[in-house]
């Protein structure tokens, strides 16, 4: 049974940082391009970051520069480094596989709230 569990958010203020965490379970982590996404309160999930299977990563334009997306095969962990968060950084954060494929079902996200 797939299993993802994201964990590391929190309450912090403009300009601070967390680390997201997200453990897979019942999938071959290492041959899954994974990527993290964000809900925003009242808007639909979006894109935040994806990494590839050969540790090849992308950003959306509003994090490039303040967030590292990156895996840990042996652990089949996956994180999200977020630096100089900002007040639109705020919503759940999930990890799921990446765009363009099929997704898992999604777990119960990790909250990242950032107050100004």
């Amino acid at each position: 049974q797939v299993q993802l569990v994201e964990s590391g958010g929190g309450l912090v203020q403009a300009g601070g940082s967390l680390r997201l965490s997200c453990a897979a379970s019942g999938i071959t982590f290492r041959i899954s391009s994974m990527a993290w996404y964000r809900q925003a309160p009242g808007k639909q999930r979006k894109l935040v970051a994806t990494i590839t299977t050969g540790s090849n990563t992308n950003y959306a334009d509003s994090v490039k520069g303040r967030f590292t997306i990156s895996r840990n095969n042996a652990e089949n962990t996956l994180y999200l480094q977020m630096n100089s968060l900002k007040p639109e950084d705020t919503g759940v954060y999930y990890c799921n596989a990446a765009p363009h494929l099929l997704k898992y079902n999604w777990g119960q996200g990790t909250q990242v709230t950032v107050s100004s």
